[in-house]
């Protein structure tokens, strides 16, 4: 089949499937025709799945055509470069930096953006160029921004945008400060997470303008937020699905190791104990966010072992404080050491309890609200802020 035929095919089959799911509304169709995914897609990507945490091997577009395409036209995450353009070569890197997002999140965050003709954008994350293209094609050039933080990935966007016919006003710059050349807009989306939504973004929003963005705390899981800005330059709204985004470079925290945590040979000063929670439990994407918004400052990593066992291990971010918590299949109770002034797993534990004990409320029951000063998690309205534990 040539090159021309598996677009069309390929462009096809996607549309239906994601015409299928409700991500591609009727509003977004004619750009999404208009506006190929595989002409914003590099000659090398490393596929990824669904659920946005796994990529696969490299695929190439002259050696391996066929996989290539398919990878184009599946709803899928294409990773596009790792470890800040460090790493060269087709081997996976050890941290991905940027990618074409998964053709479900990118129309689901362009539904929730509800632009309307005449509307201002500001994109923060180029990226591709993908969705900057779209944007171009719903609303015009010149009435979308977009920054990207990294130079080169910035030059090979605005190649492709140029090639389809698109300019939108390009910026090379730190994402968290937007464009205050271009103020006001009337939309911003952001296609990194972030863990604060940055002022800036509030500030150069005009009042009852909308922001969409992946918000997520350090702890792990992560949904899309779409907020409305208030005359007060507050804002606030509901989370509206889960998401799985690269961090903004500018809001990445560095993390310690375990080894970090110990003051000597294991245990080292740590207290044992057992508990009846399985570290599966505490592992599904929900169940980490509703975690994560209690405990701010702290993060899991997790050990894994040959025979499938794992250790669940937990840091605060002050590095004062662990705990590990084992799991193994059949068990019904697990393990569990602690060290420090804060005893983590049973914050976590009485932060799961919170989330249980109200019927284990999933992302579209959360809410955010941010001031200049401060971001408040809520479930089902702002009159009920989640706890914070620690």
């Amino acid at each position: 089949m040539s090159a021309k035929h598996e677009a069309e095919a390929g462009r096809t089959r996607l549309a239906s499937a994601l015409i299928d799911n409700g991500s591609l509304t009727s509003d977004w169709l004619g750009p999404y025709h208009a506006v190929p995914r595989h002409r914003f897609v590099p000659d090398t990507v490393w596929p990824g799945r669904a659920d946005g945490v796994r990529q696969g091997r490299a695929v190439h577009r002259y050696t391996d055509p066929a996989q290539w395409w398919n990878a184009v036209y599946s709803d899928i995450p294409l990773t596009t470069q790792w470890d800040d353009g460090g790493h060269t070569g087709d081997e996976r890197g050890t941290m991905p930096t940027s990618s074409n997002s998964m053709p479900t999140m990118v129309f689901s965050m362009l539904a929730a953006l509800d632009v309307e003709d005449g509307n201002r954008v500001l994109e923060i994350g180029t990226g591709t160029g993908w969705n900057a293209a779209l944007l171009s094609h719903r609303l015009g050039s010149g009435n979308v921004v977009t920054v990207e933080v990294d130079e080169e990935n910035a030059a090979d966007a605005q190649r492709r945008l140029a090639r389809a016919g698109y300019f939108p006003t390009p910026v090379v710059g730190d994402g968290a400060k937007g464009h205050p050349d271009g103020l006001p807009f009337d939309r911003v989306i952001a296609t990194c997470s972030v863990g604060r939504i940055p002022h800036a973004w509030i500030s150069q929003t005009r009042p009852g303008g909308v922001i969409v963005a992946p918000w997520g705390p350090q702890y792990g899981g992560e949904a899309v937020v779409r907020l409305t800005v208030n005359d007060d330059g507050t804002a606030g709204g509901r989370f509206i699905r889960s998401s799985a985004f690269m961090r903004l470079r500018q809001q990445r925290a560095p993390r310690a190791s375990s080894r970090d945590y110990l003051s000597g040979p294991w245990p080292a000063d740590g207290a044992k104990s057992q508990t009846a929670l399985s570290p599966e439990e505490v592992g599904g994407w929900s169940a980490m966010f509703a975690v994560g918004v209690q405990m701010p400052e702290a993060f899991p990593l997790t050990e894994r072992y040959d025979d499938g066992t794992y250790t669940l291990w937990l840091h605060d971010t002050a590095v004062t404080s662990w705990a590990t918590a084992d799991w193994e299949p059949d068990r019904t109770a697990y393990e569990v050491v602690q060290s420090g002034p804060r005893a983590l797993w049973d914050e976590v534990e009485a932060a799961w309890s919170w989330w249980d004990a109200r019927g284990r409320p999933g992302f579209d029951r959360f809410g955010l609200t941010v001031t200049p000063d401060s971001h408040t998690v809520w479930l089902d309205s702002p009159d009920h802020p989640v706890p914070i534990r620690g």
